[in-house]
């Protein structure tokens, strides 16, 4: 429930104008939210990922969230805590998520009776923008300063440029 960051920083390779990079490191701060603290939460992608923690190997395919206590490490269904000795014993939460019964069959199902997906729009918008929001702060090499109700970066013209444009007369998204 973390929704919009308020500033963003990411490091890469230098940046090439027509291709993504091979990988980046994403540094996302998200404000306090109905009496969450405020937390820092920082995203490896891609060749980036560090392939061993405290001697530990991390698998090659997933998402690493880095804490001040740890890291876990997840990729689709799976996830693994660094270091293992500092989380013997730990117990997951309960499970709060419904099991899907695949994307393709959510979509249509919500096409047909109206259902609600797993990861509905309502939660998919707000990650989405928070990713492409790393991949702004990446290609304008600044650490951006994120309003998300009025979808602008407050503190860079440029970067601004890559959030929006203006489209040429009958190539308007109405």
């Amino acid at each position: 429930n973390l929704r919009h960051p308020v500033s963003i920083s990411a490091e890469g390779p230098a940046v090439h104008p027509e291709t993504t990079p091979e990988g980046l490191i994403v540094r996302y701060e998200f404000p306090a939210l109905n009496g969450k603290p405020a937390i820092k939460l920082t995203w490896y992608d891609g060749n980036l990922i560090p392939r061993e923690i405290n001697g530990e190997k991390v698998p090659a395919n997933g998402v690493m969230f880095v804490g001040k206590d740890g890291q876990m490490f997840a990729d689709y269904g799976r996830y693994r805590l660094f270091p293992s000795s500092k989380f013997v014993g730990f117990k997951p939460p309960e499970k709060s998520i419904p099991d899907s019964i695949g994307h393709h069959a959510e979509w249509i199902k919500a096409c047909k009776d109206g259902s609600p997906t797993t990861c509905n729009f309502d939660y998919s918008g707000a990650l989405t923008e928070t990713v492409l929001l790393g991949n702004v702060a990446y290609r304008s090499g600044q650490t951006l300063h994120w309003d998300a109700a009025s979808l602008k970066v407050t503190n860079s013209d440029e970067a601004q440029k890559l959030i929006s444009k203006e489209y040429r007369a009958g190539w308007e998204v109405a």
